[in-house]
């Protein structure tokens, strides 16, 4: 079996003047967030293999913030995950199917139709993943990720 972990990054300030989507930064109730997803994860030995994380500032801060709880893991900046949809999640993910334990920090709404996905076949307009929030999902170890594959095995939120 393998794991997807599936991170929400926490609550952002809103766009400043002259500032763009991809530049807002964690709000001091994300930072706070963002920490304590790195504790729960921590606490439930779930620590990634890798990470992969949106370009923004948020995610990116958000990924800081329990990786400073968790401790270094291997992580990459992926492009494709901001305001991407839950197909050109699932293909990210499958392009890593050689981790045991991946986490995805990205953006609704293609994170919880992910979730909502791999775990009911059906993506719809599920509505779930707060800031902050953290889904967990395991599959087989070879399995190509596809809807219904997947087992939800932990749901949090700050």
């Amino acid at each position: 079996m393998r794991e997807l972990i599936l991170l929400r990054h926490a609550h952002a300030e809103p766009v400043a003047p002259g500032e763009t989507d991809l530049d807002r930064p964690l709000s001091a109730e994300g930072a706070a967030e963002a920490e304590a997803a790195g504790r729960w994860l921590h606490e439930h030995k779930l620590v990634p293999d890798r990470a992969l994380c949106s370009p923004s500032r948020r995610t990116r801060e958000t990924l800081e913030a329990v990786l400073g709880v968790i401790g270094y893991v291997d992580q990459r900046l992926e492009t494709d995950i901001y305001e991407a949809s839950s197909g050109a999640l699932a293909a990210l993910a499958d392009a890593h199917r050689d981790v045991d334990r991946l986490l995805l920090v990205g953006h609704n709404p293609g994170l919880e139709r992910l979730a909502a996905l791999m775990h009911s076949g059906q993506s719809g307009d599920y509505r779930g993943m707060p800031p902050a929030g953290i889904v967990v999902l395991t599959l087989p170890a070879d399995a190509e990720i596809e809807p219904g594959i997947a087992t939800l095995s932990a749901f949090w939120w700050p």
